[in-house]
């Protein structure tokens, strides 16, 4: 019976008509004091009694709207989580949630959960769970209005307050996709309402009162969403966990240290998730410090506790790379984005019809663009597969930003683009009516606010755009000098300067040993050495990844430039160093490519076996006679040999 039921709605699309014509016949029930009420005919309503009478005739047109499959679905999807069948609940999440949602809400709301209690028996953790994936279409498909955005964040308290304040851990199985959506999609309602609730400016009445209260200054605040993410890693004990692991305890000392809630799996893979929701909301925050050292014990290694979906590991990677980048360890970030753009390579084919697949590629798209920028600040030898890439898709950008200023408009481009969208801790004087219309009111020329760039630029990304671009600008004398130093192998410093001064501007010595001293403190940075995982070039170093041990914020001073040079009074020595290729790399994937193509011509039908016109039999117009196989001559890919 359970495979019949999976058939109905995981069926293709084709085959969903042939269900459409069954009836469900699950009547809303009506309290009998209600019906009594009604069949009163001396009885005179009150407003409460209306309304009430009214939201119950809304619900019964609203379910009766509802398609059958679709009843039949969230039937069959309730009896799944009570029964705790992982499997079942898997399919309907990962199948029949998505196939229903194109079908019948691609541009429309699911029926909300009160209209669809009468189905699940006013089950409310199940209606907890369906308003999770309520409101994450919302956000996904349609846009969220003010109630939309408080009323998610009361779901999300009362789902998080069941997992985390009931009477020892709950009896509910998961899958592992699922946990982790949840915890991607309450860090983006935060991210998404710390945006909406940061442009006072477009607010309406209504908006501006309900974020004026109390209850609107509490939604969603930075340290309810902290709280609920370390309390998780706290309850699962992940942490102590991966400790153990790390230090290859037994099975038994693993148990007895992380106690009754970190045996089961879906606490653990929850504490594992917000380790990985912290170091999205630090980033977000704007401490990329905090946001690398939550992450020690979990490392940055592809090589997961546990089956974790691949978004996992693109959001860590992303994540983990904008810290690095933003903290201008260059090399590090782009070492994590090309060791795992490679890793998503391989593994794109097996995704194509994920649910993930497009937020996979948004993602790896960022990363790339990301990748572009490190090459421009900090140029190192990277995977020849994924520079490729970047110079395909942004070969012309990285032109532009090699020529100096004139490139700054295309690098604060880019770094719009793959760079998250940050958010601010505080929310605006909603509650202050003044303080708000103070800040609403447009900064004059001759007013002190607009002499105050935190007025003018507030928003947070603004202010990392401006330090990113601080960055950009001191480095670039760097192109043009480096250019000219490979030219040479002792240069004096006044024939140096004459050749710089090419605009005669009246640059003097001085001014270009401070680029020389830009140029050599932009050779060298911070970076994780003989940390294993992924080199810079995208190969491994050795098959154990990121030690969890190691803090990511580890590193030694190490040079990153291929030039060189000293200054002996008057004259400038050059000293360019190349550092051989690694061919084991290259040997590697074009021996895997080759065995790959030959098990494909093995594999392949052998052609049609054909008889040359001109062999008949002599003195005769008979049939045609079958030439032998012949024995001798080259032999092909498959096996046989070829007819000249």
């Amino acid at each position: 019976m359970a495979h019949q039921r999976v058939a109905l709605w995981a069926a293709e699309p084709d085959l969903d008509d042939d269900i459409n014509d069954a009836d469900v016949d699950i009547p809303i029930p009506v309290p009998s004091s209600t019906n009594e009420m009604y069949d009163d005919p001396n009885l005179q309503l009150n407003e409460g009694s209306l309304q009430a009478m009214q939201q119950h005739i809304a619900q019964q047109a609203a379910f009766e709207q509802i398609p059958d499959i679709v009843k039949r679905f969230i039937v069959h999807f309730h009896q799944a989580v009570l029964d705790n069948n992982l499997q079942e609940v898997t399919l309907a999440y990962e199948s029949g949630w998505t196939r229903l949602t194109e079908k019948y809400y691609a541009k429309t709301e699911w029926p909300e959960a009160e209209t669809i209690a009468p189905l699940v028996n006013d089950d409310q953790i199940f209606l907890i769970l369906y308003r999770e994936l309520y409101y994450r279409h919302v956000y996904s498909r349609l846009q969220p209005n003010v109630d939309d955005r408080f009323h998610s964040y009361e779901n999300s308290c009362e789902l998080f307050n069941y997992l985390l304040n009931s009477d020892g851990p709950v009896l509910l199985s998961l899958p592992a996709n699922w946990l982790w959506d949840i915890i991607d999609e309450f860090i983006y309602q935060f991210q998404s309402f710390a945006l909406f609730r940061s442009r006072p400016a477009s607010k309406t009445d209504d908006e501006l009162t309900m974020l004026g209260s109390e209850g609107g200054a509490q939604a969603w605040s930075s340290y309810s969403v902290l709280n609920v993410l370390y309390s998780l890693i706290q309850k699962s004990r992940v942490n102590e966990w991966l400790k153990a692991r790390a230090e290859g305890k037994s099975d038994e000392e693993i148990e007895e240290i992380v106690g009754e809630y970190g045996t089961k799996p879906l606490y653990r893979m929850l504490g594992y998730f917000s380790i990985i929701g912290l170091l999205r909301v630090h980033v977000l925050l704007g401490d990329f410090t905090l946001a690398l050292k939550v992450m020690e014990n979990v490392g940055l290694g592809q090589k997961a506790p546990f089956t974790a979906p691949t978004a996992v590991h693109v959001s860590t990677a992303y994540h983990a790379g904008i810290c690095y980048f933003m903290l201008r360890r260059i090399p590090d970030a782009a070492r994590i984005f090309t060791g795992v753009l490679n890793w998503v390579m391989r593994a794109r084919q097996y995704h194509t019809r994920s649910y993930q697949y497009d937020q996979i590629n948004k993602t790896a798209d960022r990363m790339y663009a990301l990748l572009a920028l490190c090459h421009v600040l900090a140029p190192t030898r990277l995977d020849d597969n994924v520079m490729n890439i970047v110079r395909e898709r942004y070969g012309d950008q990285i032109g532009r930003m090699g020529r100096g200023e004139e490139g700054l408009s295309t690098f604060e481009e880019l770094f719009l683009y793959s760079c998250p969208k940050f958010i601010c801790a505080n929310s605006p004087p909603y509650d202050d009516p003044a303080a708000l219309a103070s800040m609403l009111i447009p900064p004059t020329p001759t007013s002190p606010s607009s002499q105050n760039p935190s007025v003018v630029l507030g928003d947070p990304t603004q202010r990392h755009l401006r330090a990113a671009s601080a960055h950009f600008m001191s480095l670039t004398p760097v192109s043009s000098l480096k250019s000219l130093l490979k030219l040479y192998t002792s240069l004096d410093a006044q024939k140096l300067t004459g050749f710089l001064d090419t605009s005669g501007a009246g640059v003097n010595e001085e001014e270009v040993l401070s680029w020389m001293m830009v140029m050599k403190n932009a050779g060298r940075c911070v970076g994780r050495v003989n940390t294993g995982g992924t080199a810079a070039n995208g190969e491994k170093d050795n098959d154990e990844g990121s030690r969890p041990s190691e803090s990511l914020l580890d590193g030694e001073w190490m040079s990153i430039s291929d030039l060189n040079f000293v200054i002996d009074q008057n004259m400038v020595h050059i000293a360019e160093s190349t550092v051989g290729r690694r061919y084991a790399g290259w040997f590697i994937r074009n021996s895997e490519h080759a065995a790959r193509v030959l098990d494909g011509i093995k594999a392949s039908p052998l052609p049609p076996r054909t008889v040359p016109t001109q062999v008949q039999k002599k003195g005769g117009d008979g049939p045609k006679a079958e030439s032998a196989p012949r024995t001798t001559g080259q032999k092909v890919a498959w096996g046989g040999v070829k007819v000249a």
